[in-house]
């Protein structure tokens, strides 16, 4: 196994993914997907049987695509199948809630039709509490920062929010949900998988809102 991956408990070297452009999954995010094609409802049966992990991971449609598929960014997140139900027409419908991020290694062999990859969490172990975070690269972002910079992009793309309900919402989980929900661009959905440390997402998603608020007005 990969040094560093067979000593965090309950997270395999080989995991099937599920590649989808412009979903993002973060530690801590819960992420619900509609599943319906037959080598993903095999992957799901598989993954239930198996610790309920996959992985989330956006394809790289600038790279070369490969004999089983399209090209895959070099990073992506691990889930865990936290909710699980079937509809009268044979779609799972589940909810994936975001463990460690992960580096892939290698593709394996694929298994009934879907992709499998060999990861490496090594350098995200601090996602999972297990090792200190990496200093962070930006300054913090303050919550005011962060709230005004929101209502400026809510107005500009139109979007009636809940102010309450936001408020409500703790600093560290409003960062996440923002990330994962907001439409921005698979370059930047990566963007924000990729940084560093919390700091550093909340500086990277500051910046695509004001870019984003600004961009719709142009």
């Amino acid at each position: 196994m990969s040094a560093g991956v067979s000593r965090i408990e309950g997270i395999p070297e080989i995991f099937p993914i599920f590649p989808l452009t412009g979903a993002l999954l973060l530690p801590g995010g819960r992420l619900p997907l509609n599943i319906f094609e037959p080598r993903y409802l095999a992957m799901v049966d598989d993954a239930l049987g198996a610790g309920r992990i996959l992985g989330m991971i956006q394809p790289d449609y600038d790279a070369p695509a490969g004999e089983t598929g399209p090209a895959l960014y070099r990073h992506g997140c691990l889930g865990r199948i936290s909710a699980f139900s079937e509809t009268d027409d044979g779609r799972y419908l589940i909810t994936l809630t975001g463990l460690v991020r992960y580096s892939v290694v290698e593709e394996a062999e694929m298994r009934r039709g879907y992709r499998r990859v060999q990861g490496d969490v090594t350098k995200f172990r601090h996602d999972l509490g297990t090792a200190p975070a990496p200093a962070a690269a930006a300054q913090a972002v303050t919550r005011d920062q962060l709230m005004g910079a929101l209502q400026r992009y809510f107005v500009a793309t139109g979007v009636d929010a809940n102010w309450d309900a936001i408020e409500e919402i703790s600093e560290p989980a409003l960062i996440v949900t923002l990330c994962m929900a907001c439409p921005f661009s698979p370059i930047e959905k990566q963007a924000l998988l990729e940084a560093k440390t919390e700091a550093d997402r909340a500086a990277a998603l500051l910046a695509l809102l004001e870019i984003n608020s600004h961009d719709s007005h142009t």
